[in-house]
């Protein structure tokens, strides 16, 4: 089992060195066997419109990642029967490298039989390019998952995008102006107190993402052990603050998790319990609802939030705290 909790690394952490910027683009065009539809795969990385490490827009998706040689900006466009990928800066191979992952390459969707749900049999007849995406980027994707616990959306993406702003850095190549990406492990784990605090993360929430920080070498090891499951979840929950959600939104995103529910999510459990049944749930009620596709969950997660179904539009909502006034 890999133990990333706080202070025990199963090696010693290396800090591989930024390698010069690359003058020119690396370029791939990427054929799956089977359709992907771009925007609708990469969904989940989005977090509000005016995101520093993914936009879209007329030409395709944008993304910034941080990878193992330094920083990257990638853009994608769809094709008729391909997706061409463009990289630049230094970690312009690694992402160009996992431009399958990220489109699903390696999600067998074969095993999911949903014949005998007439709402889910409709989605994924109506969405045939939908896959679940593997970024290979464990600690940026809990730090987001991290950034959205117990605090609304709004509160999440705009401490996300002031602390984006501050300590990332430029993204290579022709990315629109706002982009960033993302600051180092180290950068985060410098970030003082009181800048935590002016852009509205609480203590917890700032302690917990310092501590992730810590062990950020180590989160990547567990892309060693597959797409999830028991072993990773241990790994990642081994760090204090890191729960059975953030464990779970990590996984999805990262590892191309298929079956980790997000338990303990404000909307989900009605949202799976409106679309499924026609009212309401709690969390156990939506796992008991997703029994049947175990080893699917997230897929199923994904053809409701694809199928354009909204729970109705009452009662009581999520107060927007402003941290920054205490």
């Amino acid at each position: 089992m890999v133990r990333v909790g706080l202070g025990t690394y199963p090696r010693p952490v290396t800090i591989v060195p930024e390698l010069p910027v690359l003058a020119q683009p690396l370029r791939t065009t990427y054929a799956p066997a089977r359709p992907v539809n771009l925007r609708l795969t990469l969904r989940p990385l989005q977090r509000g419109p005016v995101e520093p490490t993914y936009q879209v827009d007329a030409t395709g998706v944008w993304r910034t990642l941080r990878t193992p040689h330094g920083p990257a900006t990638l853009h994608l466009a769809q094709r008729t029967d391909s997706i061409e990928a463009t990289a630049w800066g230094p970690g312009a191979e690694w992402a160009i490298a996992g431009v399958p992952e990220l489109l699903g390459d390696g999600d067998d969707w074969s095993g999911l039989d949903v014949s005998g749900s007439p709402f889910l049999a409709d989605s994924l007849r109506r969405n045939p390019g939908l896959r679940l995406t593997r970024t290979r980027q464990v600690f940026e994707m809990m730090l987001g998952a991290i950034f959205e616990q117990k605090v609304t959306g709004l509160e999440a993406r705009r401490s996300w995008r002031a602390l984006f702003t501050k300590y990332g850095s430029p993204a290579p190549g022709p990315a629109p102006a706002t982009m960033r990406v993302s600051p180092s492990p180290e950068t985060w784990r410098r970030i003082p107190s009181w800048e935590w605090h002016r852009a509205g993360v609480g203590p917890d929430r700032s302690a917990t993402a310092v501590r992730a920080a810590v062990v950020a070498a180590s989160l990547e090891r567990t892309l060693d052990h597959g797409r999830g499951g028991p072993s990773v979840e241990r790994a990642l929950r081994s760090i204090p603050g890191v729960g059975v959600w953030t464990s779970a939104e990590t996984t999805q995103r990262a590892h191309g998790d298929p079956d980790a529910p997000s338990v303990g999510d404000y909307h989900l459990p009605a949202l799976v319990g409106w679309a499924l049944i026609g009212k309401p749930v709690d969390d156990d009620g939506m796992l008991e609802l997703l029994a049947p596709w175990a080893g699917h969950r997230q897929r199923i997660m994904r053809l409701i939030e694809s199928s354009g179904f909204t729970k109705p539009r009452f009662g009581p909502r999520m107060t927007v705290q402003d941290h920054r006034a205490h």
